[in-house]
């Protein structure tokens, strides 16, 4: 089962009137599914152009490495050939 990352989802079929689509998100992601299966996020700007990001420190991305280091490993295996 897929999690959703918001709190409001649309179907394929509603894309075919965007606009409707946009005033219905308002401010928020929505989910969009075909057959009950998320196939991407619709972001309107309003949801992230308020979002403060900085670079990471050197310990920082060490550590996010090391917790995502067992999920990478196969991207990091294929890489190391190239």
């Amino acid at each position: 089962m897929q999690t959703l990352l918001t709190r409001k989802t649309i179907s394929m079929t509603e894309l075919r009137e965007p606009a409707k689509v946009f005033n219905q998100a308002g401010d928020s992601p929505v989910a969009i599914l075909n057959r009950n299966q998320v196939i991407g996020y619709f972001v309107p700007v309003a949801a992230v152009e308020n979002i403060q990001t900085r670079p990471a420190g050197l310990d920082a991305a060490k550590q996010a490495f090391a917790q995502q280091k067992e999920r990478l490993a196969p991207a990091l295996a294929y890489l190391r050939d190239k």
